[in-house]
Parts: structure tokens; sequence; C-alpha cells
């Protein structure tokens, strides 16, 4: 089977190769899945850098994609050859088990039915983008654990970074849960993203009365804010904050340092929570799964130009190509065609 591997840390162009692999089998609790469709998300590329540390061994990118079940190990439930699915975090602790090749193997527990007719390329699309959206959405102190319809009445969102994977699924999820959404972007030319995902309301974050503008729309502040660039951004947060809000991190976009305000914090009884899916447990990972496979059923999380969130597809053999676009900031989603 064909394969994109890397056996040292750096750019793309220069640490990722295509190679011949033999297709692996399944174990005890395993399902080999045959890859349609690989999500490239940034998680990807900074493991491929050494962001993270960590022994360098033989490694196949890429944590989320969508296919098919083509066996199923021992003491698997729930799954069975020929099932459309998806699945996410392939590669955690499984350096070998990343979706840019054409077979993988991973713990049943990573992988998720492919609700209806759903695309394949909306299943690649959802995994850690959804899930990181899901776990910031759950994590307020007065807020749910679960989201469905009526979960989030009466709840206003703000979503920094509205034009991105995360943010449009946060967008998304808010929505279909009963939420009022306001979605901040860095420029005119991406507001009609955020628009086109179901935010109510967009405010270009470089404005000098962007705080003034959502209150505007929230004048008694703002209860959650999901969060990617905190550095940048902590000072707009807490000024439209409401008291007993929650500040949800899930990225520092940029890399600007944060410091916290602590008597503007205590004022406002502030949260701040940090949102990193790698440790986050698999009992929460799987009642996200649950929770955006019924959003998936109800026709609340397309993908695509017209949902804003345009798909950028390359070939397995561009899979370097498809790093760099992720690692430049493409808009959208970046997806490898993979079968």
């Amino acid at each position: 089977m064909k394969a994109i591997v890397h056996d040292q840390l750096g750019p793309a162009e220069s640490v990722l190769r295509l190679v011949d692999r033999e297709v692996p089998e399944p174990g005890a609790g395993e399902v080999r899945i045959r890859v349609t469709v690989s999500g490239v998300n940034p998680t990807d590329w900074k493991a491929r850098t050494g962001l993270y540390g960590g022994e360098v061994v033989e490694s196949v990118p890429n944590q989320d994609g969508a296919g098919v079940v083509d066996a199923v190990g021992p003491d698997v439930d729930g799954l069975a050859v020929g099932d459309r699915v998806w699945l996410t975090l392939a590669a955690y602790l499984r350096p070998g088990s990343g979706t840019a090749q054409e077979y993988t193997v991973v713990p049943a527990e990573r992988v998720f039915p492919l609700p209806g007719d759903a695309s394949f390329e909306l299943g690649a699309s959802i995994g850690v983008p959804a899930i990181t959206a899901h776990r910031a959405l759950t994590v307020a102190e007065d807020g749910p654990t679960r989201l469905a319809p009526g979960a989030l009445d009466g709840k206003v969102i703000l979503v920094a970074g509205g034009a991105g994977a995360v943010g449009h699924a946060a967008i998304q999820l808010a929505r279909w849960a009963g939420a009022t959404v306001i979605a901040t972007v860095g420029s005119a030319a991406k507001a009609g993203y955020p628009e086109a995902a179901g935010a109510q309301y967009v405010v270009n974050y470089n404005d000098a009365d962007a705080g003034a503008q959502i209150r505007g729309f929230a004048p008694d502040g703002v209860d959650l804010v999901v969060e990617v660039a905190i550095g940048a951004n902590a000072e707009l947060d807490l000024e439209v904050l409401r008291p007993l809000g929650t500040i949800a991190i899930y990225a520092n976009n940029g890399d600007k340092p944060f410091a916290v305000d602590i008597r503007q914090n205590m004022g406002l009884n502030a949260r701040y929570q940090y949102v990193l899916l790698y440790t986050v447990g698999w009992d929460k990972l799987t009642a996200a799964a649950e929770d955006i496979n019924a959003a998936i059923e109800a026709g609340a999380l397309p993908v695509g130009e017209d949902a804003g969130l345009p798909l950028h597809h390359f070939t397995l053999d561009r899979t370097a190509e498809a790093h760099q676009a992720v690692e430049s900031g493409a808009t959208g989603k970046v997806l490898i065609d993979v079968s």
C-alpha cells in the first residue's frame, strides 16, 4: 500500500516521502480502515516539525480521516466490515497509524460511524476541529456538558477566528444548540465565512471599537469565548465577558505572550479552561463524537464554500503541499484524497 512517512523532523518538502508499506493487520480491539480522505490540521505539521518534542521514529502523519472499515480484530463491537466511518487521533501514541496512507489500523474507540449519506470529505473535516469546538462549548461552570438542540438556549457565544476550521465547527454546533453567536475575523474578506456558517454577527477584531461592537450585540456580555489567540485577544475577551463567564483556550495563534490581569479577572469571576484533545479522556471524546453525529444527521455541520469552510484537495503524493498549505494559514479545510 502507499503511505506518507517521515523519520526526521523538519519542513514538509524535506522530510515527507511516499513509500510502499505492508498492509497492517488489526489486533484485539482494533479495526483496519481503508482511508478515502485524510484531513490535515495544525497539530499535524506541529508534530512533524518537533514542536511537541518526543522521540523521533518513523511516523505517518495526520490524525483525522474517513473511509470504510476493511477488517475487524477480535473483541470489537459495533463496527463491521463495510461500515462508512470517520476517525480521529489516529496517530496519538501510534506513530504508524496516521491517516496519510491507504490503510490504517487504530483502536476501535477512535472510529465512529459516518451518518447517512454524509460525504467522506465531511468525515475527514470534523475530527479534531469539531471535537475541539464541542469541548470548548461545554466547559462553562453553568453550561451543558453535552450539546443538542436547546442546550445553549439564551447563551451568547463569542467565537474568535470564525473563519478557521475549529471556529467554523464552533459556530455551527453553537447555533444548532440554540446559542446566539458572534464571530471575529481579521479582515473584511473573511467576514463571509462565519456568516455562511451561521454566525448572526461578525466583527473585525482589528477595529478600534471591536469591544463596543460586540457589546452592542451582547449588552450583558458574552457567556463564553472560544479562543484561538489568547495572547492577542485577552484584553478584548475581558472587555466583553460577562461576570462568571468562561474563556475556552484551544490555541495561541501568533504566539503573543499571555499575561493574566488578576484584578480584572477576579472582578469578573472569570474562568479559563484550556482545551487539548490528547489528554481530555476518551469518555469526553466519545460523548462529543455522539453529539457531532447527531448534528450531522440534522444537517447542522455542512462543509464547503457555501457553508463557510472552503475545501482544498490534494492527492496523497502531494501531502507535503497539503501540510505547507495548513502551515501557511490557508483559509478553509485541507484534505488529502487517498483512495
